[in-house]
């Protein structure tokens, strides 16, 4: 079996196109600010697309980079600052935060409406409740993905490995409310290669490099793989193990270039969301 490659880049490019012409039918840009604590190679990456896309459609775009062993009071109000700042239309605190920092303290120093990550407990809820705002960039750029390349969603049996409040959970509510059975795996799933055997729809959102292999997944399946991982030679590899998955898989997302360029996408058309809500 060859599987088909979902190449994100190629998704991507026409989205991309469309947004160019929006922004620039706008008379103030839209703003994005990342707020990243220093401290992980993968991030690095992710961010330095994030400046990119932004530039190339003209959007506006600041990092604020933090040393690793910041204050989470300095954390805190930097947030709360930028949700004051009428000029900053969208608000990135890059996850994961080093230990020791308190995810849920940073978070609710967050507007809701800036919040094109979908990470405060306003917006999650929203999307739990199938009345969304702002979706979380990544799992919507994987169900766009679905969708570009036409692949059914609708009563197929979908394993998630993987509980994050930014990915999984969020990806599991998409799937769920486009009308598949979505089982949510994690660490403490008891034999994982058997709950993932029984998917139609694989998705790997656990960031521990190449944990999902050829013999876990059923012949046919449909591979999301939003994993990242650096390895020691720089290279990038997902939490699925490419080769052999794609010997038995339908279709399957490479890394880099599958999930990723659609979430820039997907971060995009929040960003344009957050601006228009901060003229209202």
């Amino acid at each position: 079996m060859t599987a088909l490659v979902l190449d994100g880049k190629s998704a991507a490019g026409a989205a991309k196109a469309t947004l160019t012409q929006r922004i620039a039918q706008l008379a103030l840009a839209p703003n994005l600010v990342v707020v990243q604590v220093a401290g992980d190679p993968a991030a690095d990456r992710y961010v330095r697309a994030i400046g990119r896309i932004c530039g190339d459609v003209g959007a506006g775009y600041r990092l604020v980079s933090l040393p690793a062993d910041v204050a989470q009071a300095q954390l805190n109000q930097t947030v709360r600052e930028l949700s004051d700042d009428d000029a900053v239309h969208g608000i990135i605190i890059q996850m994961p935060l080093p230990t020791g920092l308190d995810t849920e303290a940073v978070v609710a120093q967050l507007d809701p409406r800036k919040d094109i990550d979908g990470i405060h407990p306003e917006n999650a809820g929203r999307l739990a409740n199938g009345q969304p705002r702002f979706v979380p960039a990544t799992p919507a750029g994987g169900m766009a993905l679905l969708r570009h390349y036409g692949i059914a969603v609708a009563g197929k049996q979908a394993v998630v490995v993987g509980r994050s409040a930014v990915v999984g959970r969020p990806m599991a509510w998409l799937l769920l409310q486009a009308d598949a059975t979505v089982t949510i795996a994690h660490s403490r799933s008891r034999d994982l290669a058997a709950i993932v055997r029984t998917a139609d729809i694989v998705v790997a959102a656990v960031g521990r490099a190449e944990l999902i292999r050829g013999e876990m997944v059923k012949p046919g399946a449909v591979v999301i793989d939003f994993g990242i991982s650096v390895q020691p030679d720089g290279t990038l590899v997902g939490d699925v193990a490419y080769a052999d998955v794609a010997a038995h898989a339908e279709a399957i997302t490479p890394v880099p270039g599958g999930t990723g360029p659609m979430t820039n996408v997907q971060l995009l058309e929040n960003l344009l969301l957050a601006h228009s809500l901060g003229r209202n």
